[in-house]
């Protein structure tokens, strides 16, 4: 496998591949930009099939936080680590402070914290060996659970921002959403959408989690691989990446995607042609900032207050972001792309 011009490392400032034989720890650490400020974003723990699987997970999401940073006008960078191994069997004390060993060599230019299959806990023994860390025990995105309400609050800002881009009017009272994915930002996502009186359309792998959303949330439940086909306003993908691709395109009846999932579209293109189906996307890196504007509010000592006002600016990026779109008559994942771009330029 060619990664180098499979994922155009030239453009990532880091691409660190580490194995250290006593703790077991084989990591991956991506730099992607530092010209804004230190590369931020968390360290994922997953049971990748192999090295080069976890390289493109890691670079594909520290480019996304870069964007994502730059956009939400952070002073932040974009990196992200990922931890081969199981997270319900391999974490120990020792695999986390080889890893918190690495991230101090680096002297700053990558802060990690939490993200899919680490905890705060985790972030503790990482503490131990380097002060380049967020979400410790007490911090403001320890638990989680106000990361991943703010995650959602954003994506609901999105949803409105995008009804009145095309309705002239943001109420999702009655609308029909389609939410795949009820880990902790998918089900505070359907709270805030039953709220407005949304009619809510719901799956997951987990019954348990379904169920819960049928019962709170008056939710109808469906199988994961029919929710994409839904007929509904708004489509969310809340889970995986990738789920924007050949196969599903076809597959819409959405008028707008919406949704807290990173790295959405499986390649760059597929904006262009959701575009071309008249389907109105709202670029994720754009609206699923909560949880790093959350992340920066606590490197600044800033309050909860403060970091819901900056992720309620998302409403007013994400117009933006149409606005170019028209302007320049290009899709709205090429806009939102140039506007960074730009920002990055600056």
């Amino acid at each position: 496998m060619d990664l180098r011009s499979l994922l155009n490392l030239d453009d990532y400032e880091r691409l660190e591949v580490i194995h250290d034989a006593r703790s077991g720890l084989t990591a991956v650490i991506a730099i992607h930009s530092t010209k804004l400020g230190p590369g931020l974003g968390g360290c994922r723990m997953w049971n990748y099939p192999s090295v080069e699987d976890a390289i493109i997970d890691a670079v594909r999401l520290a480019r996304g936080m870069t964007y994502k940073s730059a956009m939400a006008e952070l002073p932040f960078g974009g990196g992200k680590a990922v931890i081969i191994g199981d997270p319900g069997k391999d974490k120990n004390e020792r695999l986390f402070r080889a890893f918190g060993r690495f991230i101090d060599r680096l002297q700053g230019e990558y802060i990690t914290g939490m993200d899919v299959g680490t905890t705060s806990a985790d972030m503790d023994w990482v503490f131990q060996e380097t002060r380049y860390v967020t979400d410790i025990s007490g911090s403001l995105g320890a638990a989680g659970t106000f990361t991943a309400d703010m995650t959602a609050y954003g994506v609901f800002l999105a949803m409105k921002a995008s009804l009145n881009r095309l309705d002239g009017s943001e109420s999702l009272s009655g609308k029909v959403v389609a939410v795949q994915g009820l880990g902790k930002v998918g089900m505070f996502l359907c709270r805030y959408l039953a709220l407005a009186g949304a009619k809510l359309v719901v799956a997951d792998l987990n019954d348990e989690l379904v169920r819960k959303a049928v019962q709170q949330y008056g939710a109808r439940a469906v199988g994961a691989d029919l929710i994409a086909h839904e007929l509904c306003d708004i489509y969310s993908p809340c889970a995986l990446g990738g789920i924007i691709n050949d196969a599903s395109i076809p597959q819409l009846q959405c008028r707008i995607v919406a949704g807290a999932a990173n790295n959405q579209l499986a390649e760059e293109r597929h904006g262009d042609v959701l575009h071309q189906r008249g389907i109105l996307y709202a670029p994720d890196y754009v609206i699923n900032a909560g949880g790093i504007i959350v992340t920066a509010a606590e490197l600044n000592d800033n309050s909860p207050s403060y970091a819901r006002s900056r992720v309620e600016q998302i409403y007013r990026t994400l117009t933006n972001v149409f606005d170019w779109s028209d302007k320049h008559g290009v899709s709205t994942a090429k806009a939102a792309n140039q506007l960074t771009e730009q920002l990055l330029g600056e």
